[in-house]
């Protein structure tokens, strides 16, 4: 595991990473093996060394979700890194990221240790390590075999096990019933901190129009143009609308229709368009919420 950014440039200089080579060799929270044991299998299962809880863990039953919230990314942990020889491309926008695969935890043995992004890791908080999701970023990590789920907030890099996707904190294990199996197989997917003000979720069934509400209200921005627009998202931060531009783009490939970021108040919004008519706005956006499964708000301006 890299405790800090500066590590993630240590490509094969394992003398000055000792951390990162720690963490290949004998893996916290599995048992005893540098493979891990899938939870659910036959084994007992048991703590590395001294990577077991504390002496005294508060009540981890009632250690809450990691709250996704708009955070800027961090300066120097999502560059490109090499580690043992294989890159890495961290992403720059979460996006829609879905992986299966097998999570690991680790606990004591780096509680009160340095997390790549400076912060420091505390066993007891909801928060992961991931190779490339941005940091910081939210997921929602969810077992395969039980259907527990927690939200994670992304604070460092790891797990370099070919076979591991994501690194749990030892609470978030604990919720997900596999602290002493090791490790267990789980999903992964992203969370969008601006969830409740990029777009409306898309119903399960036909919602009456008033439920665009959802969104942040559409008013009109300074541009000059008029017509009938679509608001793809509000954003407290120019920088996270830009970023969320970008992302539309990346993937509507086929969208060249220009979307802009227009100033209001303390928002900066993204609207699309303009379009000829409300009809041909609607259709836009039925294709983008298919696409996206985000649902633009029509307003005319």
């Amino acid at each position: 595991m890299l405790r800090n950014a500066g590590v993630l440039f240590c490509v094969l200089a394992l003398s000055a990473c000792s951390s990162a080579h720690h963490r290949e060799t004998s893996e916290p929270g599995s048992a005893q093996a540098s493979k891990p044991a899938v939870s659910g299998s036959a084994r007992p299962g048991g703590y590395y060394k001294d990577d077991g809880p504390g002496a005294n863990p508060p009540d981890l039953d009632r250690i809450p979700d990691a709250q996704p919230r708009l955070e800027p990314l961090h300066r120097f942990a999502n560059n490109p890194y090499q580690v043992f020889g294989k890159d890495y491309v961290p992403l720059r926008v979460a996006g829609t990221y879905r992986e299966r695969g097998v999570a690991s935890w680790y606990g004591r043995r780096y509680h009160g240790q340095k997390t790549s992004n400076g912060e420091v890791y505390d066993m007891y908080a909801m928060t992961a390590a991931h190779p490339t999701l941005p940091i910081p970023s939210y997921a929602r990590v969810t077992s395969v075999s039980n259907g527990r789920s927690v939200v994670v907030r992304v604070n460092d890099r790891g797990p370099f096990h070919s076979d591991r996707v994501i690194d749990l904190s030892y609470v978030a294990a604990y919720r997900l019933g596999y602290v002493q199996g090791g490790s267990t197989l789980v999903d992964v997917e992203s969370l969008s901190p601006d969830a409740a003000q990029v777009a409306a979720p898309v119903p399960a069934k036909p919602a009456p129009v008033q439920a665009a509400s959802a969104s942040a209200a559409p008013i009109p921005v300074s541009s000059n143009s008029s017509g009938v627009f679509l608001q793809l998202g509000a954003f407290s931060v120019r920088d996270n609308a830009e970023l969320f531009r970008a992302k539309v783009y990346k993937e509507l490939a086929w969208l060249s229709d220009p979307i802009e970021v227009s100033a209001h108040g303390a928002l900066f919004r993204l609207q699309l368009g303009p379009y000829r008519t409300q009809d041909d706005a609607r259709q836009m956006a039925e294709r983008i919420q298919k696409e996206l499964n985000l649902k633009p708000v029509v307003l005319v301006r």
